[in-house]
């Protein structure tokens, strides 16, 4: 099967952990041992969330007031080469010397029309108390939202339309290489006034991306990998219950939040629709029963319904 896995960012630092580089690759080698245990006759993908290190660079640039901040594009071009590296050398540890990696810039290409840039909502970088986050809003003129009980810098977060390197990253697999792309979502671009490709300040929802990836691949599995084990409603109530199986209307109609599981589900129905093959929803260290069809919330437009375990 050609599988994309999409690492959601528990998979590079949970939370309240500090962003030490010992850290993420700590938690990329649990990663890495669920993904190893599923290479053998399969085609890998590997797509992964950046907002915290995205976050860090960016305070780590504002202190360094000698030059202007890089801007969002270029902060996700950067963290995608560090992931990616890790990714890389972690699973090559794993897998046989002779399997080739290859680790991808991707530029994804966003509408300036899009009316994520009037309403921004991805959260990006640590967390910080209310005081501190409104302290720096101010002196920054950053957008900041509620995350919990703390809250956190918030951004543009447009649709993905195209992703540029398709070819080359099929390219890469047909010859047998695993490939980690799209990290982050990708690197958001979009043509300006003189038709010319520039960044642009925004980031690409990772779920999203990841699905018009395993579309455009025509990937037989989308795995979207997370810290808990599948979709459920009211979760963390005493009436909780986790979806098994769910046709994409079915799902869509249970609202699910857009801070948390919603982008999961909305990637996943695409997906599902679009291609006529199945998504799972799932937890990062459950990959190999996900992938055996044991584990994770499948959506699929195979049969009608919802079911609940």
């Amino acid at each position: 099967m050609r599988i994309v896995v999409a690492l959601g960012g528990n998979a590079l630092l949970r939370r309240g952990e500090p962003m030490t580089a010992d850290n993420q690759r700590a938690n990329i080698r649990i990663a890495t041992e669920q993904i190893a245990k599923v290479h053998a006759g399969n085609q890998l993908v590997i797509a992964h969330g950046n907002g915290p290190q995205v976050g860090l660079l960016s305070l780590q640039a504002a202190a360094y007031t000698s030059v202007s901040p890089y801007p969002l594009d270029v902060l996700g071009a950067e963290t995608e080469g560090m992931i990616g590296y890790i990714i890389e050398q972690e699973l090559g540890n794993l897998l046989d010397f002779e399997v080739p990696f290859a680790t991808l810039l991707t530029q994804v290409e966003v509408d300036a029309n899009d009316p994520a840039f009037q309403n921004p909502t991805k959260p990006i970088g640590p967390v910080y108390a209310k005081a501190e986050a409104e302290k720096l809003a101010a002196e920054k003129g950053w957008a900041i939202a509620p995350d919990g009980d703390k809250f956190r810098r918030v951004v543009a977060s447009p649709r993905p339309k195209r992703i540029f390197e398709i070819r080359p990253i099929k390219w890469l697999l047909e010859k047998g290489s695993i490939v980690i792309c799209a990290g982050g979502g990708g690197i958001p671009t979009m043509y300006g006034a003189q038709g010319k490709l520039q960044g642009v300040e925004a980031v690409i929802d990772k779920d999203l991306c990841s699905a018009l990836l395993a579309e455009q691949l025509e990937s037989d599995l989308l795995v979207i990998a997370t810290d808990v084990n599948g979709a459920y409603i009211d979760f963390g109530k005493p009436t909780q219950k986790a979806i098994s199986y769910a046709h994409p209307d079915e799902i869509e109609k249970l609202g699910f939040a857009a801070g948390s599981m919603g982008p999961k589900v909305q990637a996943a129905c695409e997906f599902a629709r679009h291609t006529g093959k199945t998504a799972v929803i799932g937890s990062l260290s459950d990959i190999e029963a996900i992938v055996q069809g044991t584990a994770g919330t499948r959506i699929s437009t195979a049969k009608p319904g919802i079911t609940y375990i």
